[in-house]
């Protein structure tokens, strides 16, 4: 999420940290003055992807962000990585999607 941004955003609770093969990318949940919920992916080198796509609610943002996850790879996500290991969401210890 941009923090130099010049209107006030409010930070869903929803966003999070989320790891698989050994990548780790923030998921980052946000509305400002516009209607709908952003999300944003952003990965340990700081590149940044962020949906077209206005969200209904934060939940939804979040669904999407772990279905992209779990459907395509946390790789779409980050520079560069590999494939095969489970996803692990971080929001709790132990806990796996």
């Amino acid at each position: 999420m941009n923090e130099d941004n010049d209107f006030p955003v409010e930070l869903s609770p929803l966003s999070r940290m989320v790891e698989q093969n050994g990548h780790r990318v923030s998921v980052e949940i946000y509305r400002g003055e516009e209607d709908g919920w952003i999300l944003e992916v952003v990965d340990a080198e700081n590149n940044s992807t962020v949906w077209d796509d206005l969200f209904d609610t934060d939940q939804e943002a979040l669904d999407e962000a772990l279905d992209t996850i779990r459907e395509e790879g946390i790789e779409c996500l980050v520079a560069s990585a590999s494939w095969g290991e489970p996803l692990t969401d971080q929001s709790g210890p132990d806990a796996s999607l």
